[in-house]
Protein backbone atom coordinates (compact mmCIF):
# COMPACT_ATOMS: atom_id res chain seq x y z
CA UNK A 1 0.00 0.00 0.00
CA UNK A 2 0.96 3.66 -0.81
CA UNK A 3 2.39 5.42 2.06
CA UNK A 4 1.48 8.97 2.50
CA UNK A 5 4.23 11.62 1.61
CA UNK A 6 5.41 13.82 4.12
CA UNK A 7 6.92 16.88 4.04
CA UNK A 8 9.53 18.87 6.46
CA UNK A 9 7.33 21.47 6.09
CA UNK A 10 3.60 20.18 6.71
CA UNK A 11 2.89 20.02 10.49
CA UNK A 12 -0.89 20.73 8.74
CA UNK A 13 -0.56 16.80 7.58
CA UNK A 14 -1.29 13.66 10.20
CA UNK A 15 0.08 10.83 7.40
CA UNK A 16 -2.49 8.01 9.25
CA UNK A 17 -5.32 10.51 8.32
CA UNK A 18 -5.43 10.72 4.72
CA UNK A 19 -6.87 9.37 1.70
CA UNK A 20 -5.09 8.56 -1.45
CA UNK A 21 -6.11 8.42 -4.67
CA UNK A 22 -4.02 6.79 -7.49
CA UNK A 23 -3.66 7.84 -10.97
CA UNK A 24 -1.61 6.24 -12.69
CA UNK A 25 -1.29 5.22 -16.49
CA UNK A 26 0.31 6.33 -20.21
CA UNK A 27 -1.95 9.67 -20.27
CA UNK A 28 -1.42 10.00 -15.97
CA UNK A 29 0.59 13.54 -16.46
CA UNK A 30 -1.44 15.38 -19.34
CA UNK A 31 -4.71 14.63 -17.80
CA UNK A 32 -3.68 15.41 -14.64
CA UNK A 33 -2.27 18.99 -16.24
CA UNK A 34 -5.67 19.01 -17.43
CA UNK A 35 -7.67 18.88 -14.26
CA UNK A 36 -5.75 20.57 -11.53
CA UNK A 37 -4.51 23.91 -10.40
CA UNK A 38 -0.33 22.85 -10.31
CA UNK A 39 1.81 22.28 -12.94
CA UNK A 40 2.47 18.31 -13.29
CA UNK A 41 4.55 18.45 -16.57
CA UNK A 42 7.82 19.52 -14.95
CA UNK A 43 7.66 17.70 -11.94
CA UNK A 44 10.37 15.00 -10.82
CA UNK A 45 9.67 11.87 -9.34
CA UNK A 46 9.41 12.18 -5.52
CA UNK A 47 8.15 15.41 -5.53
CA UNK A 48 5.44 16.64 -3.93
CA UNK A 49 3.75 20.15 -3.86
CA UNK A 50 0.13 21.32 -2.56
CA UNK A 51 -2.55 21.50 -4.84
CA UNK A 52 -6.43 22.77 -5.36
CA UNK A 53 -8.87 20.72 -7.38
CA UNK A 54 -11.76 23.11 -8.31
CA UNK A 55 -15.61 22.18 -10.46
CA UNK A 56 -16.12 24.29 -13.51
CA UNK A 57 -17.53 27.21 -11.31
CA UNK A 58 -14.43 27.71 -9.51
CA UNK A 59 -15.31 26.49 -6.12
CA UNK A 60 -13.08 24.05 -4.33
CA UNK A 61 -13.71 20.15 -5.13
CA UNK A 62 -10.50 19.83 -2.73
CA UNK A 63 -7.22 20.36 -1.33
CA UNK A 64 -4.71 17.92 -1.87
CA UNK A 65 -1.09 17.02 -2.29
CA UNK A 66 0.44 15.34 -5.62
CA UNK A 67 3.63 13.46 -4.92
CA UNK A 68 4.77 11.79 -8.43
CA UNK A 69 5.68 8.13 -7.73
CA UNK A 70 6.53 7.34 -10.82
CA UNK A 71 6.85 7.90 -14.56
CA UNK A 72 3.34 7.60 -15.42
CA UNK A 73 1.84 7.33 -11.66
CA UNK A 74 0.66 10.08 -9.15
CA UNK A 75 -0.67 10.08 -5.64
CA UNK A 76 -2.87 12.61 -4.52
CA UNK A 77 -3.72 12.96 -0.50
CA UNK A 78 -6.35 14.97 0.77
CA UNK A 79 -8.19 14.54 4.38
CA UNK A 80 -9.81 11.83 5.29
CA UNK A 81 -13.45 11.44 4.48
CA UNK A 82 -12.91 13.34 1.23
CA UNK A 83 -10.46 10.67 -1.18
CA UNK A 84 -13.48 8.60 -2.88
CA UNK A 85 -15.27 12.58 -3.57
CA UNK A 86 -11.72 13.22 -5.25
CA UNK A 87 -11.18 10.38 -7.01
CA UNK A 88 -14.86 10.38 -8.55
CA UNK A 89 -13.83 14.31 -9.49
CA UNK A 90 -10.11 13.21 -11.12
CA UNK A 91 -13.11 10.38 -13.24
CA UNK A 92 -15.63 12.73 -13.90
CA UNK A 93 -13.89 14.07 -17.30
CA UNK A 94 -12.03 11.22 -18.54
CA UNK A 95 -12.82 10.24 -21.71
CA UNK A 96 -10.64 7.95 -23.43
CA UNK A 97 -8.12 8.30 -21.31
CA UNK A 98 -5.37 6.13 -20.20
CA UNK A 99 -5.60 6.89 -16.44
CA UNK A 100 -6.65 4.32 -13.80
CA UNK A 101 -8.06 6.31 -10.73
CA UNK A 102 -7.83 3.98 -7.59
CA UNK A 103 -8.99 5.41 -3.91
CA UNK A 104 -7.23 4.07 -0.87
CA UNK A 105 -8.94 5.40 2.42
CA UNK A 106 -6.64 6.78 5.47
CA UNK A 107 -6.20 4.45 8.30
CA UNK A 108 -8.18 7.20 10.68
CA UNK A 109 -10.93 8.65 10.34
CA UNK A 110 -10.04 11.94 12.27
CA UNK A 111 -6.28 13.72 12.38
CA UNK A 112 -4.18 13.56 16.01
CA UNK A 113 -5.28 16.20 18.49
CA UNK A 114 -1.61 17.04 18.41
CA UNK A 115 -1.35 17.49 14.36
CA UNK A 116 -4.71 20.02 14.74
CA UNK A 117 -2.89 22.04 17.20
CA UNK A 118 -0.07 22.73 14.57
CA UNK A 119 -2.61 22.98 11.43
CA UNK A 120 -4.64 25.51 13.47
CA UNK A 121 -1.67 27.56 14.68
CA UNK A 122 -0.20 27.60 10.47
CA UNK A 123 -3.73 28.79 9.69
CA UNK A 124 -3.76 25.85 7.50
CA UNK A 125 -7.66 25.19 6.16
CA UNK A 126 -8.75 21.41 6.36
CA UNK A 127 -11.63 19.68 4.35
CA UNK A 128 -14.98 19.61 5.81
CA UNK A 129 -13.55 22.67 7.99
CA UNK A 130 -12.99 25.81 6.30
CA UNK A 131 -13.51 24.03 2.83
CA UNK A 132 -16.74 22.85 1.85
CA UNK A 133 -16.44 21.13 -1.21
CA UNK A 134 -18.63 22.82 -3.84
CA UNK A 135 -18.91 25.91 -1.89
CA UNK A 136 -15.61 27.83 -0.60
CA UNK A 137 -14.06 29.87 -3.51
CA UNK A 138 -10.56 29.68 -3.26
CA UNK A 139 -9.35 32.94 -2.64
CA UNK A 140 -10.71 33.13 0.91
CA UNK A 141 -8.36 30.09 2.18
CA UNK A 142 -5.20 31.71 1.97
CA UNK A 143 -3.72 28.96 -0.28
CA UNK A 144 -3.28 30.73 -3.44
CA UNK A 145 0.32 30.85 -3.28
CA UNK A 146 0.73 27.45 -2.21
CA UNK A 147 -1.33 25.49 -4.59
CA UNK A 148 -1.58 27.31 -7.91
CA UNK A 149 -0.03 27.76 -10.54
CA UNK A 150 -1.01 31.10 -12.49
CA UNK A 151 1.19 30.21 -15.34
CA UNK A 152 0.01 26.72 -16.45
CA UNK A 153 -2.65 26.16 -19.02
CA UNK A 154 -6.47 25.85 -18.75
CA UNK A 155 -8.65 23.73 -16.09
CA UNK A 156 -11.68 23.51 -14.80
CA UNK A 157 -12.47 26.43 -12.51
CA UNK A 158 -9.51 28.22 -13.62
CA UNK A 159 -11.11 31.36 -14.70
CA UNK A 160 -12.46 32.60 -11.44
CA UNK A 161 -9.19 31.91 -9.84
CA UNK A 162 -7.15 33.80 -12.31
CA UNK A 163 -10.12 36.99 -12.72
CA UNK A 164 -9.63 37.57 -8.75
CA UNK A 165 -5.94 37.24 -8.93
CA UNK A 166 -5.50 38.97 -12.53
CA UNK A 167 -7.82 42.50 -11.02
CA UNK A 168 -5.85 42.11 -7.50
CA UNK A 169 -10.02 41.46 -5.98
CA UNK A 170 -10.32 41.16 -2.29
CA UNK A 171 -12.54 37.91 -1.24
CA UNK A 172 -15.30 39.10 0.80
CA UNK A 173 -14.06 37.27 3.34
CA UNK A 174 -10.65 35.92 4.88
CA UNK A 175 -9.22 32.92 7.20
CA UNK A 176 -7.87 34.38 10.18
CA UNK A 177 -6.06 32.91 13.35
CA UNK A 178 -7.97 33.71 16.45
CA UNK A 179 -7.77 34.12 19.91
CA UNK A 180 -10.72 32.78 21.67
CA UNK A 181 -11.18 31.92 25.55
CA UNK A 182 -12.14 28.92 26.98
CA UNK A 183 -15.30 27.15 26.02
CA UNK A 184 -15.26 28.52 22.55
CA UNK A 185 -16.93 26.34 19.48
CA UNK A 186 -16.96 25.98 16.08
CA UNK A 187 -19.87 27.75 14.65
CA UNK A 188 -19.45 30.44 17.50
CA UNK A 189 -20.09 34.57 16.18
CA UNK A 190 -16.66 36.23 15.99
CA UNK A 191 -17.26 39.75 16.60
CA UNK A 192 -15.18 42.94 16.63
CA UNK A 193 -14.41 45.70 19.66
CA UNK A 194 -17.49 47.38 18.91
CA UNK A 195 -19.35 43.64 19.75
CA UNK A 196 -20.58 43.54 15.66
CA UNK A 197 -20.77 39.98 14.27
CA UNK A 198 -17.76 39.92 11.45
CA UNK A 199 -17.55 36.40 11.37
CA UNK A 200 -17.76 32.49 12.43
CA UNK A 201 -15.23 29.78 14.02
CA UNK A 202 -14.61 26.87 11.74
CA UNK A 203 -11.83 25.29 14.17
CA UNK A 204 -10.70 25.28 17.54
CA UNK A 205 -7.36 24.07 18.74
CA UNK A 206 -7.93 21.26 20.97
CA UNK A 207 -5.06 22.94 23.03
CA UNK A 208 -7.17 25.95 23.12
CA UNK A 209 -6.41 29.56 23.08
CA UNK A 210 -6.71 29.72 19.06
CA UNK A 211 -9.00 29.22 16.57
CA UNK A 212 -9.47 29.41 12.68
CA UNK A 213 -12.17 31.36 11.47
CA UNK A 214 -13.78 33.27 8.19
CA UNK A 215 -14.29 37.06 8.65
CA UNK A 216 -14.87 39.83 6.74
CA UNK A 217 -12.99 41.68 4.47
CA UNK A 218 -11.35 44.87 5.96
CA UNK A 219 -12.27 43.65 9.63
CA UNK A 220 -9.21 43.86 12.15
CA UNK A 221 -10.03 40.79 14.01
CA UNK A 222 -7.43 37.88 14.76
CA UNK A 223 -4.44 37.81 12.30
CA UNK A 224 -3.33 36.33 9.26
CA UNK A 225 -1.90 32.50 8.85
CA UNK A 226 1.56 32.76 9.15
CA UNK A 227 1.98 31.03 5.92
CA UNK A 228 0.15 34.10 4.32
CA UNK A 229 2.12 37.24 3.36
CA UNK A 230 0.75 39.67 5.35
CA UNK A 231 -1.67 42.49 3.71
Amino acid sequence: MDAVPELDDSPMVDPAARDLVIVEGTHAQTYLQSQIAQEVRSQEVGETQWTLVLDPAGKIDALARITRTGENRFVLDTDAGFGEQLAARINRFKIRVDAEVTFVAGENTQPSDVQEVARIAAGWPRMGCEIVPGETIPAVTGVLDSAVNFTKGCYPGQELVERMDSRGADAPQSLRVLEVSEGAAVGDQVTDADGNDVGRITSVSPAGGIALGYVKRGTEVGRPPPHQPAP
